[in-house]
């Protein structure tokens, strides 16, 4: 013999408790966020910036490159090697200072503007394949401890310059 279940006439008072108690779980849920993120936000914001601050400004550590050829002397006079200079510290003016100071060295500057990213921590030297020997004699002109080959650059974005100068904070 089959039995059938007795079918429901009414699933209103369960299925309705149901979302009530869902929607009060929910809203606790959002409260609790809530306070948590104004009473423990500004400690790991706080957290947070320090140890950025800490990273962006770390000393550099020096890493050989593989297979480079000693530098020898510059094949291009200072007159014919031209320099492309980006601001990377943020401060208003500092690109256009810096290549009134690359000019009276006796270079070309093919412009001055802002980088891509700013809060650089030292001033760098970057190059164009095949101008190492230039980028090695500007970074003594200019005081700058870091050489290295175009990176985050296209060659495309210096103008026609054989070097960029990216300006950091110290």
């Amino acid at each position: 013999m089959e039995h059938s279940l007795p079918s429901p006439t009414s699933v209103g008072p369960w299925r309705t408790a149901t979302i009530v108690a869902g929607a009060l779980a929910l809203l606790e849920l959002v409260a609790l966020v809530a306070a948590g993120a104004a009473l423990f936000g500004p400690s790991v914001a706080r957290s947070v910036r320090q140890a950025a601050t800490q990273q962006v400004f770390a000393p550099i550590k020096a890493v050989p490159l593989k297979h480079q050829p000693k530098a020898g002397p510059p094949t291009l006079s200072r007159a014919q090697t031209s320099i492309f200079v980006l601001n990377g510290n943020g401060r208003a003016g500092a690109a256009a200072a810096a290549a009134a100071r690359v000019r009276s060295r006796g270079y070309i500057v093919r412009g001055a503007a802002n980088a891509p990213h700013t809060g650089y921590a030292r001033t760098l030297v970057m190059f164009r394949p095949g101008y190492r020997s230039e980028a090695l004699r500007l970074a003594h002109d200019l005081h700058a401890q870091v050489v290295s080959p175009l990176d985050g650059l296209r060659a495309s974005a210096l103008r026609g310059a054989q070097l960029a100068v990216v300006l950091g904070t110290s």
